[in-house]
């Protein structure tokens, strides 16, 4: 066993789950306590736990047939602890106070999470405010900067894939005009991938606000062609051309007020102009269930194991990144509050519009 001056470290998984995060759990977990004898506090329910005092230690058997599991043991939550701060009731502490009392309290070294764009945010202040933080990208969006893949969106790619190749067969079968609503937030990297990959016709994006004349016009050569189904894949994040005019704020508030997701809005828009009869399939939280692909099972170990080699070189205040096949520590400040779209020249979209597939605009 090697020498390491990090003795004791505690792991959270926050935000939304994603396949993966058991993974890269056992990735961090083996590594720290086989490789240099570290202790791990597991901490319950992400930034929740860690304000709470919720944690237990981990051990070799809690690690044990977690690598396929999907999902997090560890449990997840959204709390934000640097917005609207309020003070515990019994402790009257303030959620960052307490999160500093608990890491002294804990004897930590430090702190390993596990998340997507909001969780290694809040890592970032943490870092700031002096505690020792590494984080893991995890987000089925893959819409972190900085890194060129995030583990879980694979596993969605193949669940959103699939649904889209059972649904061709009804499209065809039935002479319509199919739906596909897929997760993504603000980026559209799930919606173009599995877009491509099933083969649709037409792929609404966040980054390219669509007209829905132009939607229409697209399923109706498709007609006039003598092909009588079209398969259309949105974006849960994808927005019209009017919509793209309007601040942050105006647009949430529109959206709020919407009794349907975007699909069924997109459906109701295409079946009114073209005449054509429209159906909706809103994947929603399969893309993020279940258990994770091969890929994102090594993906996330990587990460896992890098995570480990960081801490015992004391190269905190880090992202563990992926870049150009190389893992690589990305200072978490730069990316922080930011999300990775996709760039309207990336060769997925310029191939994609090569063979013909529509993006609205």
């Amino acid at each position: 066993m090697k020498d390491c001056a990090v003795k004791k470290i505690g792991i959270l998984t926050s935000g939304g789950d994603a396949p993966g995060l058991n993974a890269a759990i056992r990735g961090v977990c083996r590594t720290a306590m086989t490789t240099y004898g570290i202790r791990i506090l597991g901490i319950h329910n992400g930034y929740r736990g860690l304000i709470n005092g919720d944690a237990e230690e981990l051990h070799p058997d809690d690690l044990s047939g977690i690598l396929t599991r999907g999902g997090t043991i560890l449990g997840t939550s959204r709390d934000k602890p640097f917005k609207n701060p309020k003070p515990n009731e019994q402790t009257g502490l303030l959620p960052i106070e307490a999160i500093k009392a608990n890491y002294k309290k804990w004897d930590l070294d430090a702190l390993i999470v596990l998340g997507g764009n909001g969780t290694n945010t809040t890592a970032s202040h943490l870092a700031e405010e002096g505690l020792n933080i590494i984080g893991l990208p995890k987000t089925i969006d893959n819409d972190i900067v900085h890194t060129d893949m995030t583990f879980g969106f694979h596993t969605a790619l193949d669940v959103a894939t699939e649904a889209i190749d059972r649904i061709h067969t009804t499209a065809h079968s039935h002479s319509r005009c199919m739906i596909i609503e897929v997760m993504g937030h603000k980026a559209g990297w799930l919606a173009a991938y599995s877009g491509i990959a099933g083969g649709g016709d037409v792929i609404l994006l966040p980054e390219i606000p669509y007209d829905i004349d132009s939607v229409a016009e697209r399923v109706t050569q498709r007609c006039d062609a003598g092909k009588q189904f079209s398969i259309i894949v949105v974006a849960e994040g994808a927005k019209s051309r009017e919509e793209a005019l309007l601040d942050k704020k105006e647009l949430k508030k529109r959206r709020a007020a919407m009794p349907y997701s975007i699909a069924y809005r997109v459906a109701h828009e295409l079946e009114s102009t073209t005449k054509l009869e429209s159906r909706v399939t809103v994947l929603g939280y399969l893309q993020r269930g279940g258990i994770p692909s091969p890929y994102d099972r090594i993906l996330a170990t990587q990460y896992g194991v890098a995570a480990t080699d960081f801490l015992v070189r004391g190269d905190f205040g880090k992202l563990v990144a992926m870049q150009q096949g190389k893992i690589v520590s990305v200072p978490l400040a730069d990316i922080a509050g930011k999300v990775k779209n996709i760039p309207l020249d990336h060769q997925l979209i310029t191939g994609a519009r090569a063979l013909g597939t529509g993006f609205g605009d």
